[in-house]
């Protein structure tokens, strides 16, 4: 896989996250715990209790690769339990030195069809930061739609308080 000339060649390939991707997992998750501007996440967060959470029970965890190495990481989830428990949730992180590289957009693609195929009727994001522009633009491209806005929800470090988003989109 490369991307040759800048011009995007090859999606990265996504496959299950395996006890030996810890390492690799933690080296995504924890500059974007630290930078404290997209998760609602303690940004002191130790490396076992950010562990613990993103391959928490009820996590199905995958990871973006490339080249054999782990480009990023995201989790599938029951939205909610009982009665809410048809539509799914998802968190995706990609690695810093991978962004722009089309590792998020295959992790997402991935994720809508594997959650089709576990019989999800729905994906919900349930707090996506207004502030992250790129990931509410990559998931209007999948066709997710923005159904509600919970306003000054997030602490910025640098914006202050600002929006999330509720974003939808049905399989």
């Amino acid at each position: 896989m490369g991307f040759g000339n800048g011009i995007f060649e090859a999606m990265p390939a996504i496959r299950a996250a395996r006890p030996e991707d810890a390492d690799a997992i933690w080296a995504i998750l924890e500059p974007v715990i630290r930078a404290g501007e997209t998760y609602c996440l303690p940004r002191t967060m130790t490396r076992e209790d950010a562990l613990a959470w993103w391959l928490g029970e009820g996590h199905e965890v995958f990871v973006g690769e490339e080249g054999g190495l782990v480009t990023g990481t995201y989790f599938l989830r029951t939205n909610q339990l009982g009665g809410g428990s048809h539509f799914a949730n998802c968190g995706y992180v990609t690695a810093e030195a991978a962004s722009g590289r089309g590792t998020g957009r295959a992790m997402c693609a991935h994720s809508l069809d594997h959650a089709k195929e576990r019989g999800f009727q729905a994906m919900q994001f349930n707090f996506v930061v207004s502030t992250n522009e790129r990931a509410v633009r990559l998931w209007k491209s999948f066709g997710f739609e923005i159904v509600g806005r919970l306003p000054g929800a997030f602490l910025h470090p640098v914006a202050g308080y600002t929006d999330a988003y509720v974003m939808y989109r049905r399989l």
